[in-house]
């Protein structure tokens, strides 16, 4: 089964909208957004530092949801998010962002065919900045070799599109586990 589902992409791209849904259907927790959380009560005058603090916000409340027992956990961002905001915002990052590495099972990548909607703490709505964004979180990714899918769509074709990566991966590990005949190999 896949334990913890992080829904990775630009802002103003439906994760948030998209979290509870995926929990509600899969019978699973949500944790929240830290970012947005910090951003709220600090301002968005983001240093590094908030950053690290925002990264390691991440991963604690992470790390207790999946010590609960209760899964799927749905990740509405984690760390390697906020490694893009580093990119982003510096054109560089904290060590420890770079050395995290407690990914979730499988990420959803959220495409930035929605419009871009201001709120006070999102910052990237150029058509540029967005495109910008979502290249280097794709890139993110890749350069990490987690799995992960595209979801794309608006309203109810994007809860599908997340509904349909998150089961084709369920396939996908079954199937592998399926063919495992030398667990200790597999």
């Amino acid at each position: 089964m896949t334990r913890t589902i992080c829904l990775h992409g630009p802002e103003s791209t439906g994760k948030t909208t998209i979290a509870p849904r995926l929990a509600a259907r899969l019978g699973g927790v949500v944790v929240d957004e830290y970012g947005r959380t910090y951003a709220e009560a600090n301002g968005v005058d983001f240093t590094m530092a908030d950053l690290v603090a925002i990264a390691k916000g991440h991963d604690s409340r992470a790390r207790e949801a999946i010590a609960g027992g209760v899964g799927p956990v749905i990740l509405d961002t984690d760390p390697l998010m906020t490694a893009v905001w580093a990119d982003m915002l510096f054109g560089a990052r904290d060590p420890w962002l770079d050395a995290w590495d407690a990914t979730a099972d499988l990420y959803l990548l959220f495409d930035i065919d929605l419009p871009w909607i201001g709120d006070g703490t999102r910052m990237f709505g150029s058509v540029e900045a967005r495109r910008r964004f979502f290249d280097l979180s794709r890139a993110e990714l890749e350069r990490r070799g987690v799995r992960w899918s595209m979801v794309s769509g608006p309203g109810e074709a994007r809860f599908r599109s997340a509904l349909a990566a998150v089961e084709a991966a369920e396939r996908a590990v079954a199937s592998a586990a399926r063919l495992c005949v030398s667990p200790p190999r597999c």
